[in-house]
């Protein structure tokens, strides 16, 4: 099983031996991956939709795995029982949605070890739910495939210290594993809203609320970036983007 960029930094992140539940697993390439690669234990499918999860047991099947992986239909974690699964993997969908399927679980959270997360969206709500909920990140990362970047992030159980604003929103700079590439997406939202803001000056919107959200994301990128350029934050090897 070949799998992406994106998807090969997501399954890199489970722990060895673990049982793995897949939200939203699609084509439930990830499992198969891990299964394949004797990382994992066994794994449950889960999607929403039928037809995804259809798919995903053709490739189940195709592939020889049945013994070792599950499909299971299911509305985010609500058909997944309490100490079934070690690793619980939601990627690839807007963060408030990630918030949504993990206040749904409390029936089966606690027995979790850990969660990896992907949220295309609100990352921000995803590390304040976290925190809420006694979550400590304990590894960030980003991958830049097709043109975008890709935030995701590992997280246990225990209290993790108080966010400050740039950290709910780009992480600690501590744990960020890719640090070149997280610099290169903040240059670009850098460069992105300020191209955005012209345009609301011509408009004659320069005191919109848009205009003003504007101007407080540039002051918390430039502090972040700040931290992030510190002689003792920055890495001594330049990842890869390609």
């Amino acid at each position: 099983m070949q799998l992406s960029k994106r998807m090969q930094r997501l399954a890199s992140l489970v722990t060895e031996e673990n049982r793995l539940a897949d939200i939203g697993t699609d084509h439930g390439y990830i499992p198969i991956y891990l299964i394949q690669q004797k990382k994992i234990q066994s794994a449950l499918a889960m999607d929403i939709n039928s037809g995804p999860l259809s798919r995903a047991k053709e490739h189940i099947e195709a592939s020889g795995l049945t013994t070792y992986i599950e499909t299971r239909l299911s509305d985010g974690l609500c058909k997944l029982e309490a100490d079934e699964a070690d690793t619980v993997l939601i990627a690839g969908m807007g963060g408030m949605l990630m918030v949504s399927i993990l206040n749904g679980g409390a029936h089966c959270l606690d027995t979790v070890k850990e969660l990896i997360l992907q949220p295309q969206s609100d990352i921000q709500e995803v590390r304040r739910w976290l925190y809420r909920h006694n979550y400590r990140i304990i590894v960030e990362d980003i991958v830049f495939e097709d043109g975008k970047y890709y935030p995701m992030m590992k997280a246990i159980h225990g209290q993790d210290e108080k966010f400050s604003d740039e950290e709910l929103y780009y992480g600690r700079t501590s744990q960020q594993r890719s640090k070149e590439v997280l610099l290169s997406c903040l240059q670009k939202k850098a460069c992105d809203g300020k191209k955005i803001q012209e345009i609301l000056q011509k408009n004659g919107q320069e005191h919109s609320v848009r205009m003003k959200e504007l101007k407080k994301d540039e002051k918390r990128i430039r502090r972040f970036v700040k931290k992030l350029t510190e002689p003792s934050s920055v890495v001594s090897k330049k990842e890869e983007m390609s």
